[in-house]
């Protein structure tokens, strides 16, 4: 039986849960009084998830932590509560004052160390959900023999978004941080292009790939480079940090009401750590987050949101499967059944990190470690942790969350002949032999792009005597669309031409009484310049074939007309002779922006349907008379 989430129902009751504990001395035990679980249909078995901040820069996840403090005094302890698999909103909390006057346990909790992670780290208490809080924890360790003062930064709300994804409500710093004002900059000019990833609609300035916290040397490209790629910036200073010594800066956010809403995308937090302010020496961490719409663990996401069509031929698209183990016991073998959009290359897949941590399984080997083995198929790959524990956030003892859960982050190029087209994919999660879970659909998305044309050709106007018309133009539409698209143009041509012919016959009556025929011939020749603007939605059928229908306006920005009279004078009764006297005259006059014309217009191309050159044929049906015509052009699309 496969299991599909429920729409949320829309929570407008504030639950809460309160903080309460047990003090003796300097060591406290907390423990919180949280509301019932809303369970959702289909869905695991829900629970809480904790962030316990005790005031004095440590922290703990577990559901009743046990704290001892360092220090006398008074301490802010907050709670932060997350609701998993649960049909509500988080429960608020409030602030729990917690005053140490005796120090009679020596065995003080420090911060924990980050240096497996090179000195920095940042980390969340939760995906983001618009119009609600996350927290953020930026750690970070001096990892030098003597003592250093540097600074902070960290980066939020990515410029490729139109909108804001995050307000930052506060921070809290325990070790002396004070907050900074920066306004200039260093430019990059020559940036290193390699290694970048799809980030940003300015596709022109490279974005680093920070996988891990990485050591940098050049803090003016990595500033200018954070701040061409993020619109926000919170900057701390901080002071005599010892060797070794650790620090936590806690950051709240408020996720906007306008936060992206594409469940699937990732969006980006940067920090960067200079841990000496003398030295241009600096930590880079990239924060990734899946923007969810409830607390889910097992979740799928990619950084392929909002691509530029253009420049993604040779790019790496990064897809990742989150999991955690909601049982009673732990797993051996979780098995994931991932959907590969066709547009991908499969050749091209490559690992890029996984949790737990284990090698590769051998190939036709029955493996007997803990090794991922992977195996890929013609519309999906399966990954199969082998031999490994994960422990169930419901087993007995297991208090840290953070170790039932697990991923796997892989990435893959685009096929060489690929369309213009959003995917959808998913994974089947199946933890031992359990029911598999299934998630949410992970997107790709192109951006629009936009294409410039260039137009040239014939008109035919069968109706008109003398007609000669030849223009050129422009055309704009999205870039290389697979399938259905619109298309604006702007034209100017020459047209010639003449009206009807008016030839008159009358007679007159000369001095000796003599009556004879005169025969008057009206003549109109029109010179015009015209601004032609067609609106039409176009279908490529393929990949040579495009058919469009629309409207279009025509005015003439100038029209030149010359009128013509030939006055011609027979003998009596003769006039199919020769006349004995003629008489020619022309009168010309100039109008601008006259004459406006509306119709509808039929168009078929022949050629490089979706980007560069194609011949075409319209025909254009005037709501004027007489003002129907053929076009025969050729036009390129870049």
């Amino acid at each position: 039986m496969l299991l599909f989430s429920q729409k949320k129902v829309k929570d407008t009751v504030t639950r809460r849960a309160t903080i309460t504990y047990n003090q003796n001395g300097n060591s406290v035990s907390y423990k919180p009084e949280t509301p019932p679980l809303i369970p959702i249909a289909g869905a695991p078995k829900p629970s809480f998830s904790y962030l316990w901040e005790f005031g004095d820069g440590t922290y703990s996840k577990a559901p009743e932590p046990k704290h001892t403090y360092k220090n006398k005094g008074t301490y802010n302890t907050r709670l932060t509560v997350t609701n998993n698999y649960d049909n509500g909103k988080p429960p608020a909390t409030r602030p729990k004052k917690v005053v140490v006057n005796d120090i009679s346990d020596k065995n003080f909790d420090e911060i924990a160390s980050v240096a497996d992670q090179n000195g920095f780290a940042l980390q969340k208490n939760c995906d983001p959900i618009p119009d609600q809080e996350m927290e953020l924890i930026l750690s970070y360790q001096n990892l030098e023999n003597y003592v250093t003062s540097g600074k902070i930064y960290l980066f939020y709300n990515e410029k490729q978004f139109k909108d804001n994804n995050f307000e930052l409500s506060s921070f809290r710093t325990y070790a002396g941080e004070r907050e900074v004002k920066e306004n200039n900059f260093a430019a990059v000019n020559d940036l290193d292009k390699t290694n970048t990833y799809l980030a940003s609609n300015d596709n022109s300035f490279p974005i680093k790939k920070y996988l891990n916290t990485t050591t940098e040397e050049d803090l003016d490209a990595s500033l200018a480079e954070a701040h061409k790629t993020f619109k926000n910036v919170s900057i701390l200073e901080f002071d005599e940090a010892n060797p070794q010594e650790t620090r936590n800066v806690f950051y709240t956010f408020k996720t906007t009401p306008e936060m992206l809403k594409d469940t699937s995308a990732t969006i980006t937090m940067r920090g960067i750590y200079v841990p000496n302010r003398s030295y241009k020496n600096h930590k880079v961490k990239n924060l990734e987050m899946e923007i969810v719409t409830s607390h889910d663990p097992n979740k799928m996401g990619s950084n392929g949101s909002f691509m530029n069509y253009r420049l993604v031929r040779f790019k790496r698209v990064n897809f990742k499967t989150r999991f955690q183990n909601n049982g009673e016991g732990p797993a051996r073998m979780i098995r994931l059944e991932t959907d590969i959009p066709d547009m991908f290359d499969k050749k091209t897949f490559q690992i890029e990190d996984m949790y737990p941590k284990c090698p590769i399984c051998p190939k036709d080997e029955i493996p007997t470690v803990s090794c991922l083995d992977t195996i890929i198929k013609q519309k999906q790959i399966f990954f199969t942790f082998k031999n490994i524990y994960l422990p169930g956030s419901e087993q007995k003892n297991v208090k840290e969350k953070d170790s039932t859960k697990g991923f796997v982050k892989y990435s893959m190029k685009f096929n060489e002949d690929f369309h213009k087209v959003n995917t959808r994919s998913r994974t089947a999660i199946i933890f031992d032999k359990n029911e598999p879970i299934i998630t949410n659909y992970a997107t790709t998305r192109f951006l629009p792009g936009i294409s410039i044309g260039a137009k040239a050709g014939y008109n035919f106007y069968p109706n008109l005597d003398k007609s000669r018309s030849y223009f050129v133009g422009a055309t704009i539409s999205p870039y290389k669309s697979y399938r259905l698209y619109w298309q604006a143009e702007l034209i100017n041509s020459i047209h010639d031409f003449n009206s009807a012919i008016n030839i008159t016959t009358s007679f007159v009556t000369t001095s000796n009484g003599v009556r004879q025929p005169v025969r008057t011939t009206k003549t109109t020749a029109y010179s015009n310049f015209n601004n032609e603007i067609p609106l039409l939605v176009r279908y490529n059928i393929n990949n040579f074939i495009g058919i469009g229908a629309g409207v279009q306006a025509n005015i003439n920005a100038s029209e030149k007309q010359e009128q013509h009279t030939k006055i011609e004078y027979f003998e009596s009764d003769k006039i199919d002779m020769a006349p004995y006297k003629t008489e020619e005259n022309s009168i010309s006059n100039s109008k601008t922006f006259s004459n406006l014309k509306t119709g509808l217009l039929f168009d078929l191309t022949v050629g490089a349907a979706r980007i560069g050159p194609s011949l075409g044929a319209r025909y254009v049906m005037n709501f004027k008379e007489n003002f129907n015509y053929v076009q025969v052009y050729g036009i390129w699309k870049f």
